[in-house]
C-alpha cells in the first residue's frame, strides 16, 4: 500500500446499514425465532451478498416467484417492496406475510396511490428492472412511465394533464436533480413530493463521499454489484475526480491500488454490514495502514417498528450478536 509506511484510513460518517435494512434484517431473523425454519422470502431482502448467506445460513429461502413457496408457508416481502400483483398473489395462496418494504418507499407507493385516485398519471425517475422500480411501477396498471436519464424525458406522452414524479429512493441525488429539472422544463406544472424521495441514508451517504473523497487519494466502497446505493457511491467519488473501487469484502482488495497511495476513504452502502467494513480495515492495516480515523458527519438515529405479528421492540435498541 502506502510505500512509506505511515498511511491512514479515513472513515466516512455515516456509512454501512441504514434503518430501513435493519428492519429487513430482523423481520427475517424474528420471523425465523418464532416460526422456524425455513422462512420464504421473495427477492433478495437486501442487495448484500454475506447478509443474504449469512440469512440462508440460518433458514431463509430465496424466491423469486411465489409459485416455489409451498402453501401454508410464512412469506416476507423484500425490503424493496412489491408490486399490488404480487400481494394479491400472496393473499390468494394463502401464505402469512411479513412485509420488509422500507417505510420509505412505502410511502411512495402510498403516494402513488392516493394521486391516482385524483386522476394523476407519473414519471418516476429510476433504473429499470430495479426491485423497487418494478414494485412501485406497479402499484398501477397504467399511467406510470419510467425515466432512465435525461433524454428520456421527452418520450414521455402522458394522456393528460395531471402529472407528478416520483423516484426511486436509492438515486444518485445529483443525477435525480438533474433530470427532475428536464421534467420540469418539459412538464412546468408537474407536482413533486412534498418531500423529496430520495432516502435520508442515501443522501447522508452521498454527502459523506463528497467531503470524503477530495481529501484521500483513492476510496473504497464496501457493498455488492446489486446495491444501487452502493454503486452511487463509487461513481459519486470518480465523478468528484477520485479514483474508486468498489469490493464485496476485503478478499476483493488489490493491492496494486494502494502503490503510493499515503490516504484511504472508506465508506460502505447502507445494505453493507460494518462486519465487512473491519475486515477491510484490518487488509488496509496489512497493506500499511498505521492510522484509522473517523470523520465528522450525522449521526442517524432512526428506527422503524416492526410488523405486527414479531414483537414491539425492535432488536435495534437491544444489544444483539450478528454473524
Amino acid at each position: 500500500m502506502i510505500t512509506d509506511k505511515n498511511g491512514e484510513v479515513l472513515l466516512a460518517e455515516p456509512r454501512g446499514f441504514c434503518a430501513g435494512v435493519d428492519r429487513a434484517i430482523e423481520i427475517v431473523e424474528r420471523a425465523l425465532l418464532k416460526f422456524g425454519r425455513p422462512i420464504y422470502v421473495r427477492h433478495e431482502i437486501v442487495h448484500n451478498t454475506y447478509v443474504v448467506n449469512d440469512l440462508k445460513a440460518k433458514g431463509a429461502i430465496f424466491i423469486e416467484d411465489l409459485a416455489d413457496v409451498p402453501p401454508g408457508a410464512t412469506l416476507v416481502f423484500s425490503a424493496h417492496g412489491v408490486s399490488k400483483a404480487v400481494r394479491v398473489e400472496a393473499a390468494q395462496r394463502g401464505f402469512q406475510v411479513f412485509d420488509a418494504t422500507c417505510p420509505l418507499v412505502t410511502k411512495v407507493h402510498v403516494e402513488v396511490a392516493k394521486l391516482a385516485k385524483e386522476g394523476f398519471e407519473f414519471i418516476m425517475i429510476g433504473h429499470k428492472g430495479h426491485p423497487e422500480v418494478e414494485g412501485t411501477m406497479g402499484q398501477l396498471s397504467e399511467g406510470i412511465y419510467l425515466v432512465e436519464d435525461v433524454p428520456d424525458v421527452e418520450k414521455v406522452k402522458p394522456r393528460g394533464d395531471k402529472l407528478a414524479v416520483v423516484t426511486q429512493t436509492t438515486l444518485s441525488v445529483d443525477d435525480a436533480a438533474a433530470i427532475l429539472a428536464e421534467v420540469k422544463r418539459f412538464f412546468p406544472h408537474v407536482r413533486e413530493p412534498k418531500k423529496q424521495d430520495i432516502c435520508y441514508a442515501t443522501q447522508n451517504r452521498q454527502d459523506a463521499v463528497k467531503v470524503l473523497a477530495p481529501k484521500v487519494d483513492v476510496v473504497i466502497v464496501v457493498g455488492s454489484p446489486t446495491s444501487s446505493n452502493s454503486n452511487r457511491l463509487r461513481e459519486l467519488a470518480e465523478r468528484l475526480g477520485t479514483e474508486a473501487h468498489m469490493v464485496e469484502g476485503a478478499q476483493d482488495l488489490q493491492e496494486a491500488w494502494f502503490e503510493g497511495r499515503q490516504r484511504v476513504g472508506l465508506t460502505a452502502g447502507a445494505s453493507a454490514p460494518d462486519v465487512l467494513v473491519q475486515a477491510v480495515i484490518d487488509r488496509l492495516r496489512e497493506f500499511g495502514a498505521t492510522s484509522i480515523r473517523n470523520m465528522d458527519g450525522v449521526v442517524e438515529d432512526v428506527h422503524f417498528p416492526l410488523p405486527r405479528g414479531l414483537g414491539h421492540r425492535s432488536m435495534a435498541e437491544i444489544p444483539v450478536s450478528r454473524s
